[in-house]
C-alpha cells in the first residue's frame, strides 16, 4: 500500500511553543499542534514499500555537519490574495539548509522519485486558513513580520510517514539521519 511520505527536520519544544503562543486567534485560522511543527525538506505522495526502502538508504548515506538555523519572520501564501497558510521563516539561503535540501533531492532521485519541480521556499507552517480575509491577518502580520524565534541547532533530520484521518494527519518517524561528530 503507497505512503505518504516527507522529510523534515524537527523543532526542539521550546521553540513549537514559543510559535503556538503566536496564534491571533482569529476565526478561519486553524493553529498548527505544536508537536506537528517542522521544517520539510521534501514531500513525497503514493510511495511504494522498495521505494521508501531504498530511499531510507539513500538518506541514510547522507553526511551533514551540525548548524544554526535562525527561526525568524512571519508571513504568509495566498492564492487570490486570500491567505491559506501562515508560516515563519528560517533566514535568507542558508548554505547548510540547502545543502541537506540538495542531498535529500539527490536521494529521493536516486531511490526512484520524481523531484519536486515548484522552487523550495523552506518554511515552518504554523496555520493553515479556510475563508480568511487578508484584511483580518493584517494587523497581526505587520506586528509578527520581524518576529525572532531564536536559533535551533540542527544536528538531525527524518524521514516520516504521514496518515491523513479526520482528526488531522499521524506522522510516524521512519529513519533519523544525524549528523557526523
Amino acid at each position: 500500500m503507497p505512503k505518504r511520505l516527507f522529510v523534515a527536520i524537527d523543532l526542539p519544544e521550546s521553540t513549537q511553543q514559543l510559535l503556538a503562543a503566536l496564534d491571533p486567534d482569529v476565526r478561519g485560522v486553524c493553529w498548527t499542534d505544536p508537536a506537528q511543527m517542522h521544517l520539510t525538506l521534501s514531500f513525497f505522495s503514493e510511495v511504494q514499500d522498495e521505494t521508501q526502502l531504498a530511499l531510507c538508504e539513500k538518506l541514510s548515506a547522507i553526511e551533514f555537519g551540525a548548524f544554526f538555523l535562525p527561526i525568524i519572520g512571519v508571513g504568509t501564501f495566498s492564492a487570490r490574495g486570500a491567505p491559506k497558510i501562515i508560516w515563519i521563516g528560517v533566514g535568507t539561503a542558508h548554505p547548510h539548509l540547502f545543502q541537506i535540501y540538495k542531498r535529500v533531492q539527490e536521494a529521493a532521485l536516486s531511490a526512484g522519485l520524481e523531484p519536486e519541480l515548484r522552487p523550495w521556499h523552506p518554511h515552518i507552517t504554523i496555520a493553515r486558513c479556510k475563508n480568511v480575509s487578508a484584511q483580518s491577518l493584517r494587523k497581526f502580520l505587520q506586528s509578527n513580520a520581524e518576529f525572532d524565534a531564536g536559533m535551533i541547532h540542527v544536528e538531525a533530520f527524518h524521514l516520516y510517514s504521514s496518515k491523513l484521518t479526520p482528526a488531522g494527519p499521524i506522522h510516524t518517524r521512519e529513519l533519523s539521519v544525524h549528523c557526523r561528530e
